[in-house]
């Protein structure tokens, strides 16, 4: 009788757990969000258009803008349009299609900065919050109800009177209580990813907290807040422009589009222009930028109908989701 040969079956090898994770769904959902909006919604493609434009211009505004926007010519003051001053003179000469172009970089980029500052601390404390509970969702909640208690108006009040106007104390007053939104809607969006089977295979799988945070439950997020964040650039924007025309902004001898209303106020009558232009600039920049999030927003409703509304036709039981963007969007 021959002689069996005992074998052992192969063991297989654990992979690490930062490569036996569970794929995000980020790419394919965020991509075919935009691939959607581009084909189906036409607010989006106008929107987009609008503040490609208007993006376009500021960044080429060293190499367009026809005059120094601080170049004043007195003998030409309160000039209607002309082959020279496409957009007429301010009160002091100075080319009012110049000074909107350079005002724009001031208010546009300030609202930028504080924006990006309200998107990631927003989201990640809002995260923190519905992925860990306990006290650090009770803090952070917490927090929020004070904080939306406050305009921005009023922390920007009050920080001036204490550190004087800047730069850094105009972002300081629209970040301190701007990420609010962002928070509450990422809590509401990780309760509801926390009981997805790919977060309960990752847990399996032993992968860290953080990794799971930042690598599924952040990621798969990501359309709701960017829908938001487009929202709050138009508040951002405006709120800006009031805090310059209230001379709590952007101070001499740089000028915004808030700044320019603040100048322009007395002389309305005489030449409308150089106050109606640099509103129109604020209107059209937020509108664009408003445009664009609800776009994202229909879509996204569209989705959630989609996935809630069972064969008969009959709606299903909303989910956590959309509960927690109505109330981020109405802060």
């Amino acid at each position: 009788m021959a002689n069996s040969t005992l074998t052992t079956p192969p063991t297989r090898k654990r992979e690490p757990w930062h490569l036996s994770a569970p794929p995000s769904h980020r790419p394919n959902i965020f991509l075919a969000t935009v691939r959607n909006l581009l084909h189906r919604h036409w607010t989006f493609e106008v929107g987009a258009a609008l503040l490609l434009f208007v993006l376009l211009v500021l960044v080429l505004t060293p190499w367009i803008a026809p005059h120094d926007p601080a170049n004043q010519d007195l003998a030409n003051r309160l000039a209607g349009p002309s082959a020279d001053h496409w957009l007429g003179t301010d009160h002091l000469g100075r080319d009012v299609l110049s000074r909107l172009m350079w005002g724009g970089r001031f208010s546009v980029t300030i609202a930028g900065i504080t924006l990006v500052i309200c998107v990631v601390s927003g989201t990640i404390l809002g995260a923190l919050a519905g992925r860990r509970g306990g006290w650090i969702d009770e803090v952070v909640m917490r927090t929020v109800d004070v904080l939306v208690c406050f305009p921005d108006v009023v922390i920007a009040l009050f920080l001036i009177a204490l550190f004087g106007t800047g730069y850094g104390t105009l972002i300081a007053a629209l970040s301190i209580a701007g990420w609010t939104p962002f928070a509450r809607l990422m809590r509401g969006l990780a309760l509801e990813i926390n009981a997805k089977e790919y977060i309960e295979a990752a847990e399996i799988l032993g992968s860290p907290k953080w990794f799971i945070l930042f690598r599924h439950v952040i990621p798969n997020a990501l359309p709701p807040v960017a829908a938001m964040s487009f929202l709050r650039f138009g508040h951002k924007l405006i709120t800006v422009g009031a805090l310059s025309y209230l001379s709590l902004g952007v101070q001499p001898p740089d000028s915004d589009w808030g700044a320019m209303l603040l100048d322009a106020q007395p002389y309305m009558e005489r030449a409308p222009w150089v106050g109606i232009l640099p509103g129109a600039a604020i209107f059209i920049t937020a509108l664009s930028v408003t445009m664009i999030g609800q776009g994202l927003d229909v879509q996204k409703k569209r989705r959630t109908t989609a996935r809630t509304t069972g064969p008969s036709g009959a709606p299903a039981e909303e989910p956590a989701s959309r509960t927690a963007i109505e109330e981020g969007e109405a802060l």
